[in-house]
C-alpha cells in the first residue's frame, strides 16, 4: 500500500489506545485522525472521506454499536469495531449492525494491521470479487453471467450490486435495509423477490439454498465455500 493513501479513524475514550493505534498505522504508511468519542468522530466524518473506521464499542456517550448503526443507515465507510466483550452474541451484533470486521480487546497490532489491509482490500478492490465462484456456480460479473450446470444465466446490475458487496465479506450477515440501499430497493418483498432469483441462479437447489441463506429476523447471508 501506498504510503499515506488510505485516511483511517481512530474512534476511541482511552487515549492511550488511541494514540498507540495511531502511532502504529502511520509507521505501517496510512494517514489517521483520531477522535476521543461518537460525537467529534461524526464531524470529522463530514469534513473527511475516510477508508475505513476503527471504532471501540464501549465509550461513554453513544456507543459504538449505535454509531455504526447510524454511519451504514447514510454512509458507505468500512468499519472495523473494537470491544473488550469478545462473547460470540456481541460480535454478532456488531456485524449484524453492518461492522465490516470485529477485534477483541487486548490485540495483537500485527492482527489489527492485517484485517485493516483485508478490509480495505476488500472494499477498495472491487475486481478482486468480479470473478468468482460459488459452488459449482461460476460468476462472471464484468459480463454479468453465472454459468452453473452449463447454463449461462444473466444477472441485472442490482444483482450484481448485491453479489459484489456479499462476496467481499463472506459470512456476514446483511439485512434488508442494507440490502435495499446497495440495490436501491425500497420494498421489503422486492429485496425477497431479488434474493430468490439469485438463488436460482446460483444455488443446485434454491428451494433448499446452501450458500445464499437466510438469518431469520437479521437478514441473507453468503457462504462461499
Amino acid at each position: 500500500m501506498e504510503k499515506n493513501k488510505y485516511h483511517i479513524l481512530v474512534v476511541d475514550d482511552d487515549d492511550k489506545i488511541r494514540s498507540l493505534i495511531k502511532q502504529y498505522l502511520v509507521e505501517k504508511g496510512f494517514l489517521i485522525s483520531t477522535a476521543g468519542n461518537a460525537e467529534n468522530a461524526k464531524k470529522m466524518i463530514e469534513i473527511f472521506n475516510f477508508n475505513l473506521i476503527i471504532l471501540d464499542v464501549m465509550m461513554p456517550g453513544q456507543s459504538g454499536y449505535d454509531l455504526t448503526k447510524e454511519l451504514k443507515e447514510s454512509k458507505n465507510i468500512p468499519i472495523i469495531l473494537l470491544t473488550a466483550k469478545g462473547e460470540v452474541e456481541n460480535r454478532i451484533h456488531g456485524l449484524e449492525l453492518g461492522a465490516d470486521d470485529y477485534l477483541g480487546k487486548p490485540f495483537d497490532p500485527k492482527e489489527l494491521l492485517l484485517r485493516v489491509k483485508n478490509v480495505i482490500k476488500m472494499n477498495l478492490d472491487p475486481n478482486k470479487v468480479l470473478s468468482s465462484k460459488i459452488g459449482e456456480a461460476e460468476l462472471n460479473l464484468n459480463r454479468m453471467i453465472i454459468k452453473l450446470k452449463n447454463k449461462v444465466k444473466k444477472i441485472n446490475l442490482s444483482e450484481k450490486k448485491v453479489l459484489t458487496k456479499m462476496l467481499s465479506s463472506p459470512g456476514k450477515i446483511f439485512s434488508r435495509l442494507e440490502i435495499g440501499k446497495i440495490a436501491n430497493i425500497t420494498k421489503e418483498r422486492s429485496i425477497d423477490v431479488m434474493i430468490t432469483r439469485l438463488r436460482k441462479k446460483i444455488e443446485l437447489d434454491p428451494k433448499n439454498p446452501k450458500f445464499l441463506q437466510t438469518i431469520r429476523g437479521s437478514g441473507y447471508v453468503l457462504w462461499v465455500k
